[in-house]
């Protein structure tokens, strides 16, 4: 349930990181929605693993 939760934030955020580059903010804020997308989609993988 959580991955699906944070697969669908990562989506958000690159939106997000497209919307800011179409409006020509600051490169820095595109970068860290990037990060932020990459980190949550890392959280959604490992929240798929089996528990050790």
């Amino acid at each position: 349930m959580w991955s699906i939760v944070l697969m669908g934030l990562a989506g958000l955020l690159v939106g997000g990181a497209l919307s800011f580059r179409q409006q020509k903010a600051p490169f820095w804020i595109q970068i860290v929605f990037y990060t932020l997308a990459g980190l949550a989609l890392l959280a959604a993988y490992l929240l798929t693993l089996p528990a050790a």
